[in-house]
């Protein structure tokens, strides 16, 4: 009986170090920092379409440090089940001048940013669902701050503010 009570201990063991694997890894992906994939038309040319594997970073967002120019990741005011990339422009008391339509850019809009909001842009402006669709977003929807590239290889590297349409931001 035992030897039977020796495998039973073991194997109890064996299950509470991957439980308490799972419950470091989902710590660290809810409140620190996850891997997600961007794929689609919106953030091109900084995403490809087929898709980049990427890191991001969940504490800026709890402590108030984004600024614009970051890449985001948020929670879509549309589909709260989804979670989309995009440029974080503007920040709450900041003014934004968008194209309603960029295609005919000859009517443009500017909103002021309310507090508890952000506005958020995807990098191709002719294909992308964002603020000039939904209006600013609750400051509350962000999630995370996207840092480092990890796919494509030829890709691999930090992901700066280099990207912006205002290098001035």
């Amino acid at each position: 009986m035992s030897a039977y009570m020796s495998i039973v201990k073991e194997a109890w063991n064996q299950t509470l170090l991957v439980a308490k694997f799972l419950c470091g890894l989902h710590f660290a992906n809810t409140y620190l920092c996850t891997v997600g994939l961007a794929y689609g038309p919106s953030m091109l040319p900084t995403f490809n379409l087929t898709g980049d594997l990427f890191l991001a970073e969940r504490l800026s967002p709890r402590f108030g440090k984004m600024r614009p120019g970051d890449i985001v990741l948020i929670r879509s005011p549309e589909s709260p089940r989804k979670v989309i990339a995009k440029r974080l422009l503007g920040m709450e008391g900041d003014s934004v001048t968008y194209f309603v339509d960029p295609k005919n850019s000859t009517r443009s809009e500017t909103v002021v940013i309310p507090e508890g909001h952000v506005w958020i842009e995807g990098d191709n402006i002719y294909l992308s669902r964002d603020s000039r669709k939904f209006g600013p977003v609750p400051y509350s929807l962000l999630e995370g701050k996207i840092f480092w590239k990890v796919w494509p290889p030829k890709e691999f590297g930090s992901m700066g503010r280099s990207n912006m349409k205002d290098p001035d931001l």
